[in-house]
């Protein structure tokens, strides 16, 4: 689903307590002599431009929003001069906020009560303005980070997270070891890594990947007994049954 602007920008302005952006700006002093910056619309002007997109996402973009938001007319050597460290110390500050301290209520059903912890390990790309080379991208001419997560679903919590280039897999980020025991690790296709599943295997950890169509893995046994002329899946290929299992359920849906 795809969000409008407004409910964009509700929904980041939501995140962060009232006053928190200025005091985070004089703590980190973005804010020094300039009283007339105003710090929380240039903090809002980059986020929710970035989040929305579009015309807004160049700096003469960002520029011309937060004059028309705020009725001042900086010009651009003006404007460029607020994106200081200071700033990007604060974006940090928020970031970090949003990602340790923002959980969304939720409900683990009885089946994973069997496991202490689950964790789900992910990353994803946000692309950059193509002159910040500090972030490159794995296509020319563009720049982007990769933001990596590890993310306990039971304690609802961020246990591990990282800021690379976009070059940097995803895969090369996730460690494992003793830390690992007695979870359940639900993985996509960036940490499908045959060596990496038989360490969580032989240490007595779990865990649940998508699978390559190229892996085609043999099935050793079935969970569960199904009524009728059920098709046999002990000893056959994962893919080599699987046209098989989709039209017997087009069947079915055809039936009813």
């Amino acid at each position: 689903m795809k969000l409008s602007p407004d409910a964009v920008t509700s929904l980041l302005t939501s995140l962060f307590p009232s006053g928190m952006i200025d005091d985070l700006a004089r703590e980190r002093e973005v804010v020094v002599r300039d009283r007339k910056l105003d710090v929380q619309v240039l903090v809002w002007t980059l986020i929710v431009g970035f989040a929305v997109g579009g015309e807004a996402r160049s700096i003469g973009g960002y520029r011309r929003t937060y004059n028309g938001a705020t009725g001042q007319d900086l010009f651009p050597s003006s404007f460029y001069d607020r994106l200081t460290p200071q700033l990007e110390q604060l974006l940090r500050d928020l970031l970090d906020y949003a990602v340790e301290e923002v959980a969304v209520p939720h409900t683990v059903a009885p089946a994973f009560k069997h496991f202490r912890d689950i964790i789900v390990a992910d990353a994803t790309v946000v692309r950059l303005h193509r002159f910040l080379s500090a972030f490159p991208a794995t296509h020319p001419n563009v720049s982007g980070l990769n933001l990596y997560l590890v993310h306990s679903v039971t304690a609802q919590s961020v246990i591990a997270w990282a800021i690379t280039d976009e070059r940097t897999h995803e895969s090369t980020l996730f460690k494992t070891g003793k830390w690992m025991c007695g979870r359940l690790f639900l993985l996509d296709l960036g940490f499908f890594k045959y060596h990496r599943f038989a360490r969580v295997d032989e240490n007595g950890r779990f865990f649940v990947s998508r699978l390559k169509r190229s892996s085609n893995p043999r099935i050793v046994r079935e969970l569960r007994e199904w009524r009728g002329r059920a098709i046999p899946f002990e000893g056959k290929k994962v893919f080599d049954v699987l046209g098989d299992v989709c039209r017997r359920l087009r069947f079915r849906r055809n039936a009813h």
